[in-house]
């Protein structure tokens, strides 16, 4: 049977949950194919995969520094309503692209405060400990085309 390790395409099941026992995500039917070893998931999740083979299960919790970072209050910032051009009703907790000088981020409203808008650019699981219960469901080698482009093809992965 095959370990884990760099260069595999890993398929797994898994359901995330945060620190009060809340499900924040699940596998949906398919599981999520990955290829190990190109950060196509969280280091923390991926150091935990490795050497793992088919049909281990297990729970592990992930630190917020090796999941999505840990929160960055410097990424709070408040920004004039304007900017949000044709948007009717800005409501807090509505999700909109930014453009960066470190290309596009996902920002999160957290308040309207008269004419500016509070807006948070860190991911929306920044500073949560993780924990994951998995099921590893197959380890292949990857093809040559998905070593090339750092992401797994077919099933689960990119390129439907």
């Amino acid at each position: 049977m095959t370990a884990i390790a760099n260069n595999n395409v890993v398929s797994f099941h898994y359901t995330l949950t945060n620190a009060e026992g809340e499900t924040l995500d699940k596998s949906q039917g398919e599981p999520l194919a990955y290829l190990h070893g190109a950060g196509n998931i969280i280091p923390g999740l991926e150091k935990a995969l490795e050497g793992k083979t088919v049909g281990d299960k297990f729970t592990v919790t992930i630190p917020a520094a090796e999941g999505y970072g840990e929160y960055n209050p410097d990424l709070v910032q408040e920004v004039p309503a304007q900017m949000f051009q044709g948007v009717e009703n800005i409501e807090a907790g509505m999700q909109f692209q930014a453009q960066t000088d470190d290309g596009v981020q996902i920002v999160t409203v957290k308040a309207i405060e008269g004419e500016n808008v509070i807006v948070d650019a860190n991911f929306p699981l920044a500073g949560q400990d993780l924990t994951f219960e998995v099921e590893i469901v197959e380890v292949r080698d990857a093809s040559p085309e998905e070593l090339e482009h750092g992401h797994v093809h077919g099933a689960g992965g990119h390129h439907h």
